[in-house]
């Protein structure tokens, strides 16, 4: 397949973008959650994404660099599989570009699923490193999934919590502060989440959130939606507790309304992505039934500095 690189072009270019992934989810790790991803501020500068079409001009490879997620996010056609490493060698140029601006980083990352034996090879030969041989800091994910409710799946009654949908627009800025404070990032905006509300696939009733007895917001549950050849797939992302309510159950309980919702909506399978790490967070998703499917290894590369011509 001939492929030609060209800009990415606005708003416009998101949903073909989408389209890709959907086509070929068993390819990509991200698919169902993209409405989200691509609501962040990295595409502020559209220079942050590059498109591959083919000869009449359909889009059979992007990538982009996320930088609220210091990650490199890309989708491919199984027959584009050649353009992969032009893929790479256009976010290493970008990402060399963007050192010490807003949308650098001085690492970045790459997810691929374990039996991807071609994108690995491609990703080592450009210096990137494989994060499950790096020691005692060894580090990789799971794409974990649940294909049968939890016996649980009644709805959960807390005494000290409310659990209900986001009010709009109008409790953005409290969503936003709550979400930094569980990720100790400044990364989340209010016009990022403000753009989610806006995404077609977006649901008000699958975007939860966990209220305190004084009113505060103490947790957030999204979940996502999309329905292709293989089913109706839902999604988790992203999940989080403030640390003040910690350990007293409302993370399962908000993340089993949100898994009851995503049922009623259709889901056949849900699926979300976290550390392999047995950690609360592995152990809150096996509880309710959720298991391993596939694994991801994560590729590291770190750039220092900018990169200047000698001309």
């Amino acid at each position: 397949m001939k492929t030609k690189s060209r800009a990415f072009t606005g708003a416009n270019d998101i949903q073909p973008m989408m389209a890709l992934a959907y086509a070929f989810p068993m390819d990509h790790l991200r698919v169902v959650d993209q409405p989200y991803r691509f609501s962040s501020w990295a595409l502020d500068d559209p220079a942050n994404a590059q498109l591959w079409t083919d000869e009449v001009g359909q889009v059979v490879a992007w990538a982009v660099l996320q930088t609220p997620f210091w990650a490199i996010d890309y989708a491919c056609h199984p027959a584009a599989a050649g353009v992969h490493p032009q893929m790479l060698a256009w976010a290493d140029q970008r990402a060399r570009q963007v050192v010490g601006t807003d949308f650098g980083r001085p690492a970045w990352f790459v997810n691929v699923f374990a039996d991807q034996g071609e994108r690995i090879r491609d990703l080592t030969a450009v210096g990137f490193v494989s994060q499950a041989v790096v020691g005692e800091h060894a580090w990789t994910k799971v794409l974990l999934q649940q294909s049968t409710p939890p016996a649980d799946m009644s709805r959960v009654a807390l005494d000290r919590f409310t659990i209900r949908p986001l009010a709009g627009q109008a409790e953005i800025a409290a969503y936003v502060e709550l979400h930094q404070t569980v990720f100790e990032s400044r990364s989340m905006t209010a016009a990022w989440r403000a753009r989610t509300l806006q995404q077609p696939a977006y649901r008000p009733a699958l975007d939860l959130v966990g209220v305190a007895a004084d009113g505060r917001l103490a947790a957030f549950c999204v979940g996502w939606l999309h329905a292709g050849p293989a089913g109706v797939c839902g999604q988790i992302e992203p999940l989080g507790v403030h640390p003040a309510f910690q350990g007293l159950g409302l993370g399962r309980a908000i993340l089993t309304e949100g898994l009851r919702r995503l049922y009623e909506q259709g889901a056949q399978k849900i699926l979300v992505e976290t550390d392999n790490y047995r950690d609360a967070a592995f152990a809150l998703y096996e509880s309710v039934g959720f298991r391993m499917e596939r694994t991801v290894l994560v590729f590291r590369k770190d750039y220092d500095a900018p990169v200047h011509s000698s001309a």
